[in-house]
């Protein structure tokens, strides 16, 4: 057993530590968060809030409490990692939690008329490949253009191990409003404790806590397991930043659902391949999950 598990007083019960952050986290948000009226409904919000994760022997932070569709997660993120913008990328993936967002109503709202319906504009991949390359459209090459974030943290944590510029920002306040939605997940940190342990700090402006979080806490994970079998470290920790931290009124009755299921202990994440030449060319087929074992699934609608 790991030191985020405790066993509870009935036997067979688990008390997962690391997960009852996210549970008590999203208690106090219901119960004492202010209510605010944002651009897509009204939130219950507390600012300023941390969690932190073991990834110690390859543990991976997916809740319990609810069923977290990891696949999903992951093909998002190597999604990012590819570069693409286009949402049609993602629906050929059976992904479509960006499908709101990609509309030609949406694109519209957001004064995007000059992108074709599913172009999502300069997110995440194009920020962390190609930082604030130009940006035409999704289906074009922008090879050698801007700078690829996601290398330099890749040379650094192979040859500079100790810097504390080991840096990725999704935010670039030069194209945001070019962007179908400016990023939520913003400004990563990674850091090297000892010669192996590789710890990845998150810094995320925005947190849907019912849908979103739970997505966000596993990609990262994944991620920085990712990035520790490709330099040759040990993913030792993840640690959560969240600026505004809200509950939509519509996940309240759901939410309140889930926190009174149990938790169980995090799965394992192991790799299927050694170390693959370029981290653009790891697929989903690399990654095997160990052990989930989870409550249902706990359903709750994307706010666009």
């Amino acid at each position: 057993m790991n030191d985020t598990v405790d066993k509870c007083d009935v036997v067979g019960c688990y008390k997962n530590i690391d997960e009852l952050q996210y549970l008590d986290m999203a208690r106090r948000i219901i119960e004492t968060g202010s209510i605010e009226e944002g651009r897509n409904g009204n939130t219950r919000c507390l600012y300023g809030e941390k969690m932190v994760f073991s990834l110690d022997d390859g543990l991976l932070p997916l809740l319990t409490s609810k069923k977290v569709a990891w696949r999903t997660c992951l093909r998002e993120l190597l999604w990012f990692i590819s570069g693409s913008t286009s949402n049609k990328v993602l629906q050929d993936k059976k992904v479509n939690i960006w499908n709101g967002n990609s509309t030609r109503e949406f694109l519209d709202s957001r004064n995007l008329t000059h992108l074709s319906e599913g172009d999502l504009g300069p997110v995440y991949g194009h920020q962390w490949r190609h930082f604030n390359a130009e940006y035409v459209s999704h289906d074009t090459d922008y090879t050698g253009k801007g700078v690829d974030q996601l290398s330099n943290v890749i040379e650094q944590l192979k040859n500079d191990r100790q810097s504390r510029r080991i840096i990725l920002s999704a935010w670039n306040p030069c194209q945001l409003d070019e962007m179908a939605l400016p990023p939520c997940h913003a400004f990563v940190q990674f850091h090297v404790s000892g010669d192996r342990k590789l710890i990845c700090c998150l810094y995320q402006r925005s947190g849907d806590v019912g849908l979103g979080v739970p997505f966000n806490i596993a990609s990262y994970a994944f991620l920085t397991h990712l990035l520790a079998h490709h330099v040759g470290l040990v993913a030792h920790k993840l640690i959560h930043f969240i600026g505004n931290a809200h509950v939509y009124e519509s996940h309240v009755a759901a939410l309140t659902t889930q926190l009174e299921n149990d938790t169980h202990e995090f799965p394992r994440l192991r790799f299927s391949v050694e170390s693959r030449d370029n981290i653009g060319d790891y697929v989903e087929g690399d990654f095997i999950v160990d052990g989930y074992r989870s409550a249902n699934v706990v359903k709750m609608d994307m706010v666009a």
